[in-house]
């Protein structure tokens, strides 16, 4: 495979620091763009730029000599109102701008099944009816209306809707969980859990991002669901952790509305571990169509959800005690 010149934007992150690893592996040359330092061993390996998607000199600096860009970066649903806007909405179109400048080869843009915001059906097909709950689910939208424009002027830009994925690195409410686990607790669930909710492992995600910098532009320059393939009720997947934990502890279900409706007064205040779609989709089924993506690229999933589970909670015990706050 010819080696090519990629740009992660938002490198920093979960999704991008397991998006860089995976690509250096491939004989890639990376470069990241994040506000956050990249602090990782990785770092002499790549390229690195920080500053804001939203400088577009910043932004400028960054594409010079790129072949491909993956536009992970995005301000999260915890974050104010406007700062989501005017990062995920005029951040992605600072990239998609200096991209189509430099006529780099294609753009994959990172978007999210918070589109389809909360769903009266499943499973959510690419051209099912876009409804966003809250900023982060509008922005998103309005994200990928900015990609469309872009497509209108000959650019290929991919664009990728994960469901919540998991894997290396990734902490939030799954660190609380496993940590719970790990010491011979339960896990509270909103709901009875007999609901089935798809997760993603994160390197699935990472070769859905590869197919489509790398198979043929008329095929991949199009809209992908991607999620895991096989997964059961909530109940179920995440009552493999409590299993290979060893302390005979049992998923117990809660009544869903009183939960959320302490979550909406915690979040209130900026203080729910959960972003809004989350909670107020974790009692119900939420799950997508990934038979677009398995057909047109060729991709299939490695991981079930207990699979990304297990893998996840392996990672955790193992990395644990480099946490700020260790292994509790």
């Amino acid at each position: 495979m010819e080696q090519k010149h990629y740009l992660i934007t938002g490198g920093s992150g979960f999704l991008g620091i397991n998006l860089i690893r995976y690509l250096l592996k491939k004989g890639h040359k990376v470069r990241s763009l994040d506000i956050i330092d990249f602090d990782y061993s990785e770092k002499d390996k790549i390229d690195e730029v920080k500053g804001d998607i939203r400088n577009k000199e910043i932004v400028e600096k960054s594409m010079k000599d790129i072949d491909i860009v993956v536009h992970a970066a995005a301000a999260l649903p915890l974050y104010a109102k406007e700062e989501i806007f005017s990062t995920d909405v005029g951040g992605t179109k600072n990239i998609m701008e200096a991209a189509h400048k430099h006529n780099v080869e294609r753009a994959i843009h990172i978007s999210s099944t918070a589109v389809y915001g909360i769903p009266d059906h499943h499973p959510l097909k690419e051209n099912d009816k876009l409804d966003g709950v809250g900023a982060y689910g509008k922005a998103k939208i309005m994200a990928e209306e900015v990609c469309l424009e872009y497509k209108k002027k000959g650019m290929c830009i991919p664009i990728i809707r994960p469901k919540s994925f998991i894997g290396p690195e990734r902490l939030g409410v799954f660190a609380l969980f496993y940590d719970w686990a790990k010491d011979g607790r339960g896990f509270p669930m909103i709901g009875s859990g007999e609901n089935r909710y798809q997760l993603l492992d994160v390197e699935d995600l990472c070769n859905s991002i590869y197919i489509c910098a790398t198979k043929d532009k008329k095929s991949v320059n199009d809209i992908f669901n991607i999620g895991a393939k096989e997964f059961t009720t909530m109940k179920e997947d995440y009552q493999t952790v409590l299993d290979k934990a060893g302390f005979d502890k049992k998923i117990k279900g809660f009544p869903a509305w009183p939960m959320i409706w302490i979550l909406r007064i915690l979040e209130f205040f900026r203080l729910s571990p959960l972003y809004k779609w989350v909670y107020e989709t974790a009692s119900k089924d939420s799950f997508v169509s990934t038979e677009k993506a398995e057909k047109i690229l060729g991709w299939k999933p490695k991981y079930s959800n207990k699979d990304a589970l297990l893998r996840n909670y392996d990672w955790y015990l193992t990395h644990c005690n480099n946490f700020k706050y260790g292994c509790v």
